[in-house]
């Protein structure tokens, strides 16, 4: 982020925002309880692995067609927790990629996740599977997939493109549960429509803290909301100012003289 316009004001609020991000991470990883609110969709998770496990049939999780970035990594991160659940109970996950650098990763992901829960004969490397770098014809590859394993769950995340309502509307007619999530607004509406559970906007960064609980992850994700609920303060502060026909500079003065005494 450039500050080369920034003033001694906006310098400090990064830095408090910084400081209280910080603050949260010791907090978290010094043994405190973090309250993150029920994300509908995440909690779905475990449902939907469940269910395709009491069903005895296998479950689908695909990051799109983007190769490493920070929606696939966070994607994968997903897919990752998804994957212990599956070795804990002893259920398949196919994981169709589109990317020769994200089907190293992913493979080499699920693995690691049954071999943590104990089970790494329970992995089977044709699972994680790269289909093609064309958008409609991976789209065709998991659409087949999806119709010749008869998966029971379906997991889409990561960012997508024209192929979303495709892949969600196959798992809709084989009669999966399917928990999406996407930073890709235009494709928010079709995930909506044909998908049981939608992770929304910043739900969908939030899932990797929120599902693992990791301290550090968790901290970071609540002081980020905090320095939000700062911001918006002060948003709304300017506003009034404004409407009352008070000249924002002196304002700004006088938080700058009480934080920095003039």
């Amino acid at each position: 982020m450039s500050l080369e316009h920034a003033n001694l004001l906006h310098v400090a609020i990064t830095g408090i925002i910084g400081v209280i991000i910080l603050y949260t991470i010791l907090s978290a990883r010094g043994g405190r309880e973090l309250f993150i609110r029920r994300i509908p969709g995440l909690t779905a998770i475990d449902e939907a692995v469940g269910r395709a496990t009491e069903m005895g049939r296998p479950m689908l999780f695909t990051t799109g067609l983007v190769g490493v970035s920070v929606d696939t990594v966070q994607g994968l991160a997903i897919a990752q927790y998804v994957a212990r659940l599956a070795a804990r109970y002893g259920n398949r996950l196919i994981v169709p990629v589109a990317d020769p650098v994200v089907f190293a990763i992913a493979e080499e992901l699920v693995r690691e996740a049954y071999t943590a829960e104990g089970k790494p004969e329970l992995f089977r490397s044709d699972d994680v599977r790269f289909l093609s770098d064309q958008q409609f014809a991976w789209a065709a590859g998991v659409m087949g997939l999806i119709n010749r394993e008869r998966v029971a769950s379906t997991f889409f995340f990561g960012y997508f493109y024209a192929e979303s309502l495709l892949l969600a509307e196959t798992g809709q007619e084989v009669g999966a549960i399917q928990v999406a999530g996407t930073p890709a607004t235009t494709q928010i509406p079709f995930f909506l429509a044909a998908c049981d559970y939608t992770v929304i906007g910043d739900e969908f960064y939030a899932a990797s803290a929120y599902l693992t609980r990791e301290p550090t992850l968790l901290g970071s994700l609540v002081g980020q909301d905090i320095g939000k609920g700062l911001l918006m303060l002060m948003a709304v502060i300017g506003t009034a100012t404004a409407v009352l026909g008070m000249p924002l500079h002196f304002v700004y003065r006088w938080l700058a003289d009480s934080l920095f005494g003039g």
